[in-house]
């Protein structure tokens, strides 16, 4: 049995000291770490760096880039691998070290939220790099302006502010925003524009944007809402007939919603109000020249000057013609003569007659018809109760069945009559206010029954 012989105090010593030596070695040594050494030897594309371990660090040549490298050189290197079973060697990095060191000084430079300038350099997928200092920096395409921006190029070259928005330790870049300091920026003017806005106020703006019910329009960084409605006293049908993107209007302030921030604007209102003085210009009975705008199926609006329109209501298109539909008569486009025949200031109301600008045929009736006069006509139409007799163009005169025949009882005007057929009768009675002429077939004739007492007296025979 072999016997161990004790260890010497100065041989523990010497073992302790290089067990805590080792521990130290581990503590800094390890993979990721950086850590300086001294270039020991260049050999081919191998340069080999003393860091103080118990193995020799070697870094591809290439890393150092153009620059010379010598014995004796200091340099910073970051641990890859610590042991290499097969060259008994460590694997250690200037590039990676390089980066890492970068890295952590952006990291004090930089924190997200600050505001940095630099220069777009050129454009890759998603978006723009942009050099700050000797940092990269990656904006992407929808953080490039406030609005939707699908060309790139134009900004490249160009040296602007923008926001840090985010800092990637894993992919080690900054993320920048030059739409989040524009929209900073706006949201300081929209603060001080609705601050400021009156009602009542006119402002400068630019057309943004259009749509069926109107337009967007810019106050230098507050969008307000300019209706169709409020955009001219006449009719539109879209905004697009008055005004177009990108220009420029005076606009009046209608309405401030601060709470909400919006804004109503109008146009029509930095004009003078034509209903103002529409009836110093149009006065009840005047006659005017028009164009109809649009049809409905009680009437047709007609402009009579712009901002202007009336309606001629389907009852006032004819004196005799009964008019089923506007269209019958009128088309859009065309030009007419009308009367004014009321106004309504207030509800902006102005009704319009066509058939008063001609004579109402039914004013001389009388004079033409006389009651008791014998007058030709066709036969129109019937009903139940009689036939309708065309006089002249939109003027009928009514024979009832009861007025037909003396002697033969009438159940329908078809019975005697046809349609078409020229027939004399008699004026019976004419009311005008109602425009109906009452007119007798049999009254044209000889009543039988006038003579009849005295060709055939009381007590007289009769054969029949």
């Amino acid at each position: 049995m072999a016997i161990r012989k004790p260890t010497a105090p100065s041989e523990r010593s010497s073992a302790m000291a290089e067990m805590l030596a080792n521990a130290g070695q581990e503590t800094k040594f390890k993979n990721g770490a950086l850590v300086e050494g001294t270039v020991t030897a260049v050999k081919g594309d191998d340069v080999y760096v003393d860091v103080g371990y118990k193995s020799a660090g070697v870094v591809d040549k290439s890393e150092f880039g153009d620059a010379e490298v010598n014995v004796g050189d200091k340099v910073t290197v970051m641990i890859v691998q610590l042991e290499n079973d097969k060259t008994g060697t460590i694997e250690v990095s200037k590039r990676r070290a390089d980066e890492k060191i970068r890295w952590e000084k952006i990291l004090q430079r930089y924190t997200e939220g600050c505001v940095v300038t630099g220069t777009i350099r050129s454009a890759v997928r998603g978006g723009l790099l942009v050099r700050i200092d000797d940092v990269e920096a990656f904006l992407p395409g929808s953080q490039v302006d406030v609005s939707p921006t699908k060309e790139l190029e134009p900004f490249i070259g160009q040296t602007m502010d923008f926001k840090v928005i985010k800092i990637s330790n894993e992919r080690r870049n900054l993320i920048i925003s030059r739409r989040e300091l524009i929209e900073g920026e706006l949201a300081e003017k929209r603060a001080e524009l609705l601050a400021n806005l009156k009602e009542g106020e006119i402002r400068k703006g630019r057309v943004k944007n259009i749509t069926d019910f109107g337009a967007f329009v810019d106050l230098d960084g507050l969008d307000g809402l300019l209706h169709i409605t409020d955009m001219s006293w006449g009719r539109l049908k879209h905004p697009s007939e008055i005004i177009k993107v990108g220009q420029e209007l005076e606009v009046m302030v209608l309405s401030v919603d601060r709470e909400r921030e919006r804004v109503s604007l109008g146009l029509k209102q930095t004009q003078e109000n034509p209903w103002a003085t529409i009836q110093d210009r149009y006065p009840v009975g005047s006659r005017v020249s028009g164009k109809v705008v649009n049809l409905a199926p009680y009437g047709a609006f007609v402009e009579i000057a712009p901002g202007i329109e009336g309606l001629v209501h389907i009852s006032e298109f004819s004196w005799t013609k009964r008019v089923a539909r506007a269209s019958d008569m009128l088309s859009v486009g065309d030009e007419v003569q009308v009367v004014v025949l009321s106004i309504d200031v207030e509800n902006q109301k102005i009704a319009l007659g066509i058939r008063q600008t001609q004579e109402n045929p039914w004013d001389t009736i009388q004079e033409r018809y006389p009651v008791g006069s014998r007058i030709k006509g066709k036969v129109r139409n019937f009903t139940q109760y009689g036939a309708f007799v065309e006089l002249e163009e939109g003027i009928d005169g009514m024979i009832h069945i009861s007025d037909m025949s003396w002697t033969r009882k009438i159940n329908h005007p078809s019975e005697c009559l046809q349609k078409g057929q020229e027939v004399e009768a008699v004026v019976l009675d004419i009311n005008v206010k109602e425009q109906r002429i009452s007119l007798g077939l049999k009254q044209a004739q000889n009543d039988p029954w006038a003579e009849i007492s005295a060709k055939y007296p009381i007590g007289s025979v009769v054969k029949g």
